[in-house]
């Protein structure tokens, strides 16, 4: 996309400092129509399998909550294809109408900027993954009222998540138990917990739970 970003706008502004007319513009019509149609389609197939993850949940914030790159980017990426197909055909159409054959320039402009962002997105959303994310706010939240509401917990030391997948988070808690507790209850507690936090939220494949004091931080 990145490249694809760059050539596009080299050459909206060569087009912009030397307008040369559009040759033969059937041609381009043709070869622009069938890309339109072979990723609509592509779009369309993305788009359904999109719309079977997302749930009542809207489309950006769907895109920011999937960690599933294999949907997402395909389906990002085809609509950014889509939208630039849609601006070349424009510029090509307005240059051939008009006579003036710097629409075919700026269209050009305009679908590296669209490709551009499309680069800076995806390198966004995909550098989490890659470095490691933790799992959304709502989930960290959950866990820790989870274990407040926890009758053998005396305190909440620390939450802390990690995506190792798509489908795959890696939780590490730190709690402090009530002191009134066995070591055996102590073991008991926290396989009922380590049950608990998988059944309510089932993209937690591993509890880590150390048994620590709760430290009193002076302010």
């Amino acid at each position: 996309f990145s490249i694809g970003a760059g050539l596009s706008l080299y050459e909206g502004v060569h087009q912009l400092l030397n307008p040369k007319p559009v040759s033969k513009p059937i041609v381009n019509y043709i070869v622009l129509g069938l890309a339109i149609v072979f990723e609509g389609y592509s779009w369309f197939v993305a788009l359904r399998e999109f719309r079977k993850g997302k749930g009542e949940v809207g489309y950006i914030k769907a895109l920011q909550r999937d960690k599933n790159p294999s949907i997402f980017v395909v389906f990002f990426e085809d609509s950014a294809a889509l939208l630039g197909l849609f601006v070349a055909l424009g510029g090509i159409a307005a240059s051939q109408l008009t006579g003036n054959v710097m629409y075919d320039g700026i269209a050009a402009i305009v679908i590296g900027c669209i490709l551009g962002l499309t680069a800076l997105w995806l390198a966004f959303e995909t550098k989490s993954l890659l470095i490691g994310e933790s799992a959304k706010s709502t989930t960290v939240q959950g866990i820790r009222a989870l274990l407040k509401n926890h009758a053998a917990v005396n305190h909440v030391n620390e939450v802390l998540t990690l995506h190792m997948g798509p489908s795959y988070v890696l939780v590490n808690i730190s709690v402090n138990f009530k002191e009134s507790l066995q070591v055996g209850q102590i073991e008991n507690e926290i396989v009922a917990i380590d049950q608990q936090i998988k059944s309510e939220y089932p993209l937690v494949k591993r509890v880590y739970i150390e048994a620590e004091a709760w430290k009193y931080k002076s302010s």
